[in-house]
């Protein structure tokens, strides 16, 4: 069997098991509403000052925000860390294909799951704040699903780097607390970028975090976007991130065998 005949196979699969956790589905996509609130405190800013950016514009932008953050949600840090500290992971290894592309299904299923709360969401938004809607033109939309996308990949690799070192250490997911607070305040998350001091938002375009949340973001509404330099630094880290997690993989293996897990 093909690994896309595997990975179609274990989509389906997850996608079923997502769909009788749809009452959860909701309360982790409601988790998530961190933007609206910045969407409320910004609004009342930009009325009072002016920022350069009005308050529809705020409003768009942190809808747009929530849509992008449900799109490149990942957790596979926690499921690895409970894999390896609980031997699942030994069942995994047994199987002819790597256990990553047993993750990337997990996600790809839950993400399907959402779209149908999430189209439910946008819609509930208009009805609530109608001066916000727009449509954004089909290249815009084709657009930022391909670059959604390799923001997904990328932040997948990048946590599924960090869940190697539960093959050294218990207690992994600090780590992600920690980059997850980084990826808030430097993606655009907390803020637009710009709003960022330029030298500030200079150094930032070279992180991965905008390319995550503000540049799809940006394209998803139309705006003016350096398409080259994003995504060449979004490949640039995924690459990066892809060697480093195949080396820490391989050296935990042999760790994870050596333990007798």
């Amino acid at each position: 069997m093909s690994l896309l005949r595997r990975l179609r196979t274990f989509v389906s699969v997850y996608y079923a098991y997502m769909l009788e956790y749809r009452a959860e589905i909701v309360l982790w996509m409601l988790a998530g509403i961190l933007p609206f609130i910045l969407m409320a405190v910004w609004m009342t800013a930009a009325s009072q000052h002016d920022y350069g950016i009005s308050p529809v514009e705020f409003a768009r932008y942190y809808l747009a925000v929530f849509v992008t953050h449900q799109l490149i949600a990942v957790w596979v840090i926690w499921e690895f860390e409970e894999d390896v500290l609980y031997g699942h992971l030994s069942h995994y290894l047994l199987q002819p294909m790597d256990p990553i592309w047993r993750y990337v299904s997990t996600h790809l299923a839950e993400r399907l799951s959402r779209l149908p709360f999430l189209a439910a969401l946008i819609l509930l938004f208009f009805l609530l704040y109608p001066k916000a809607l727009w449509i954004p033109s089909l290249t815009d939309v084709l657009l930022f699903l391909l670059v959604v996308h390799l923001a997904f990949a990328t932040r997948f690799l990048i946590q599924y780097s960090l869940a190697m070192l539960a093959f050294w250490m218990e207690r992994v997911v600090a780590f992600e607390d920690l980059h997850f607070l980084v990826f808030l305040f430097l993606s655009g998350y907390v803020a637009p970028l710009k709003l960022f001091p330029e030298a500030v938002r200079e150094f930032v375009l070279w992180t991965p975090f905008p390319y995550m949340i503000n540049f799809p973001v940006n394209i998803l509404l139309g705006k003016e976007v350096d398409l080259a330099r994003g995504v060449g630094v979004m490949a640039m880290w995924f690459v990066a991130a892809l060697i480093i997690n195949r080396f820490l993989w391989r050296l935990g293996l042999k760790r994870y065998s050596a333990m007798g897990a």
